[in-house]
C-alpha cells in the first residue's frame, strides 16, 4: 500500500483534510491561560462534542485526552478504533453531524459490495471512512503500537490536543446477557441495537494490560482532570480498569471533576440510562454521582436534573447544575468554560439557561456538601 499515490497533507492511506472541512470547528483562539494543563477521560459522542468545546477555550497543546479503547473491533479484518476516531473526526470538524460517529458526506459503495456477495455488514464503514481503518491495520502489522498509530492520524487530521489510547495492549469489553451468553461491546451496541438486558461487564485483559504511554503522567501532571460526559460503565469504567488509572485519580481526587452523561433520567445518547438500572444503578444524575465519587469531587448535571444537587451532594460530590446538552457547537464551548470555572470555585459557579456565555449566566445553582463530607 506504501507505492499508493496519496493526497498532499495526508498519511497513506487517509483522507485528506480541506480548509473547508475544517471551518466550522477551527480554534478562534483560546479564552484560558496557557500552561494550565488540562487531561480529560474520553469515550463516544457526549466526550466528542465537550472536547470540541474545551479547545475553544483552552490552549490545545495543553489538553491530553485519555480515549476508551475497549469498544475496539476487527471489521473485515480492520483494527477500527471507533471512540479514537469519533474523537479526531470531531475535533477536526469532519465528523457527521446527525449520526455523530464516521466522517461526513460518506458514501457506502464498499459495503453495498460486500452486501452483494452476501458478507455480513451490520457494522457499518463508510468509503472515506475506510482509509484510516486501512492506515491503522497496516501499521500494527508493521508493529507500530496504537499510541504511536494514534499520534500519527491525529497529526495528519492537524489536531493539537494530545490523544492517547488508554492502554497499548488488546483490552475487550465484553458483555454477559441474561440468557448467560457472552457478546462483545459492538455486537450488543450496533447488531443488537443495545436492546437486550445486561447481568454483566467484563473488561478482559485489563488486568494484565498497562496505561498507555503518557497516561499516567497526563493525569498526574493536570491542573485538572475532566470526567467527560461518557457512558459510565461502558465508556469510563474500561479507562478506570487499566492498573494504576483509578489510583491516580483517587490521589487527586480534588481536581477532578466529572459531567453526568444522564439528563432527566435519560442518556441522551448509547445505552446508559437502561444499562445502570440493569446493573443495580440508579438511572440519574445522582446514580453517576454514586459511580464516581471516589474519583471525583465534582459533578456538573444539567438544569433539568436541578432538584438531584442535594443527593449529589448527600454521595459525597460538590454539585453544579448548568446546561449540558451540546446540540450547538457554542453550547459545548458554553459546558467547557463552566467546566473549567468549577475548579476554581466549585460551590459558586453560576449557572443559567443552556448555552449562555459564562459570563452572562443567571443566579448559581449548587449543592454543598453534608458535613464531615468534604
Amino acid at each position: 500500500m506504501n507505492n499508493m499515490p496519496r493526497e498532499p497533507g495526508a498519511p497513506y492511506g487517509l483522507p485528506a483534510v480541506s480548509a473547508g472541512d475544517r471551518a466550522s470547528t477551527r480554534n478562534p483562539g483560546p479564552s484560558g491561560p496557557r500552561g494550565f494543563k488540562i487531561a480529560a477521560l474520553a469515550g463516544g459522542v457526549g466526550a466528542a462534542r465537550l472536547l470540541r468545546g474545551l479547545v475553544r477555550v483552552a490552549s490545545a497543546e495543553d489538553i491530553t485526552v485519555v480515549i476508551n479503547t475497549g469498544d475496539d473491533a476487527t471489521v473485515h479484518r480492520l483494527h477500527v478504533c471507533p471512540d479514537i476516531d469519533t474523537v479526531i473526526y470531531t475535533l477536526a470538524g469532519v465528523s457527521d453531524p446527525d449520526r455523530g460517529w464516521g466522517l461526513a458526506s460518506e458514501t457506502w459503495n464498499a459495503l453495498t459490495s460486500l452486501e452483494r456477495y452476501g458478507a455480513d455488514t451490520w457494522f457499518r464503514l463508510g468509503d472515506r471512512d475506510l482509509g484510516t481503518h486501512l492506515y491503522r491495520t497496516e501499521r500494527i502489522a508493521a508493529g507500530a503500537p496504537l499510541s504511536t498509530i494514534t499520534r500519527e492520524i491525529a497529526s495528519a487530521w492537524e489536531i493539537g490536543a494530545r490523544l492517547l489510547p488508554m492502554t497499548d495492549d488488546r483490552v475487550e469489553t465484553r458483555l454477559t446477557l441474561f440468557d448467560d451468553s457472552e457478546v462483545s461491546f459492538q455486537e450488543y451496541f450496533v447488531r443488537m441495537k443495545n436492546s437486550v438486558p445486561v447481568k454483566a461487564i467484563e473488561f478482559a485483559g485489563a488486568t494484565q494490560a498497562t496505561p498507555g504511554p503518557g497516561v499516567i503522567d497526563g493525569l498526574n501532571a493536570a491542573d485538572v482532570v475532566i470526567v467527560c460526559p461518557s457512558n459510565p460503565l461502558l465508556s469510563v469504567a474500561p479507562i478506570l480498569s487499566i492498573p494504576g488509572i483509578r489510583a491516580s485519580l483517587e490521589r487527586r481526587r480534588e481536581s477532578v471533576v466529572a459531567v453526568s452523561p444522564i439528563v432527566g433520567g435519560r442518556a441522551l445518547r448509547g445505552p446508559a440510562d437502561h444499562l445502570m438500572a440493569e446493573l443495580g444503578h440508579e438511572p440519574s444524575a445522582a446514580g453517576v454521582a454514586k459511580i464516581y465519587a471516589s474519583i471525583a469531587s465534582i459533578l456538573v448535571i444539567d438544569d433539568q436534573d436541578a432538584e438531584l444537587a442535594a443527593e449529589v451532594a448527600k454521595a459525597g460530590m460538590h454539585c453544579v447544575v448548568t446546561g449540558t446538552i451540546m446540540d450547538t457547537l457554542d453550547a459545548s464551548e458554553a459546558l467547557a468554560s463552566a467546566v473549567l470555572e468549577t475548579v476554581q470555585s466549585p460551590t459558586s459557579i453560576t449557572a443559567g439557561p443552556r448555552g449562555t456565555p459564562p459570563g452572562n449566566r443567571g443566579p448559581s445553582v449548587t449543592a454543598d456538601l453534608p458535613h464531615g463530607r468534604r
